[in-house]
């Protein structure tokens, strides 16, 4: 078993909530302060921080605090264990697709 799997696994349970893809999509554009974040989720701010926190031991995003202010972003290259995985993923199925192609194939020009 690869490596990364550990890694993955956290990922994937990490994304596995909506709040907490929709905080990762809001990060995509730029980083934020966690009152804009927490803006269009109806819960209290230390629910919103627990998702933080989960995201962040993920190793999804960072956060740093200046005086009152804590701004969160997204860590670069955070998803490339998801992309990775995906791609060894991606071509068995792939190859079966193509097999599966070239059968319906010949099964269509014997008929013919």
């Amino acid at each position: 078993m690869p490596k990364y799997h550990g890694e993955l696994d956290a990922v994937l349970r990490a994304l596995a909530d909506p709040t907490r893809r929709a905080i990762v999509e809001r990060l995509a554009k730029s980083p934020a302060v966690v009152s804009e974040l927490a803006a269009p989720f109806s819960m209290a701010l230390p629910s919103l921080m627990q998702h933080l926190r989960v995201l962040e031991s993920a190793g999804l995003v960072t956060s740093h605090k200046i005086g009152r202010v804590r701004t969160v972003s997204l860590r670069p290259g955070a998803l490339d264990v998801l992309h990775l995985w995906l791609g060894e993923i991606r071509t068995p199925a792939e190859q079966q697709a193509d097999r599966l192609g070239i059968h319906l194939t010949r099964t269509a020009s014997k008929e013919t």
